[in-house]
């Protein structure tokens, strides 16, 4: 075939899109959504954290667009107390039993470069619905060591009004109102 008629070959051809898209599973092992709120009018401030958590973040760093969904058992809550852990199940708090899960979805993750930097979703916690931020920081890529599978990892955080999501229990003596969000995740590429 005429060098003429390859080149004109090629460029009718479809055109292969680049690999671009990269999804990610999230390890939920490695991924502890951890939270801080003030205590006793802010004498205090209590820590826990959730120990189920699952989702897929989908990133397109060429195009700079993603997606993150992420599933947390509200059952699964931890504290450095047996006691705040089953207050925290209740009704007044987490719901537990009425709310196994909480939330979040993004479509609109932003970029510096080609680093994703912040995730602008919505978090369902109490079956409420509302629109949250999350920061990202720390985002690096590498080599899950045992698995041999590229892998990627972050810190998210955020702070919420647990009173927009109708959790007003002892707001603002008992437990502050404003929570901080901490999530440190490690996804693996599917």
């Amino acid at each position: 075939m005429p060098p003429l008629l390859i080149l004109a070959a090629f460029a009718l051809a479809p055109t292969l899109p680049a690999v671009a898209q990269e999804v990610y599973v999230i390890d939920g092992t490695h991924t502890t959504p951890m939270f801080e709120i003030a205590h006793n009018g802010g004498i205090s401030r209590q820590r826990g954290f959730f120990t189920n958590t699952s989702g897929r973040i989908t990133l397109d760093r060429a195009a700079r667009t993603g997606s993150i969904d992420v599933v947390i058992g509200t059952g699964s809550i931890v504290t450095g107390s047996r006691v705040l852990t089953d207050v925290l199940k209740r009704d007044d708090f987490f719901a537990s039993d009425r709310f196994p899960t909480m939330s979040f979805a993004s479509r609109d993750v932003a970029f510096a470069g080609d680093v994703p930097v912040a995730a602008r979703g919505e978090l369902t916690l109490l079956d409420v619905t509302r629109p949250v931020t999350l920061q990202i920081a720390d985002f690096k890529c590498g080599t899950q060591p045992f698995t041999r599978r590229p892998m990627c990892g972050a810190e998210a955080t955020a702070t919420i009004r647990r009173s927009d999501f109708g959790m007003t229990f002892g707001v603002p003596n008992v437990a502050g109102d404003e929570v901080r969000i901490v999530i440190p995740v490690e996804a693996v590429r599917e």
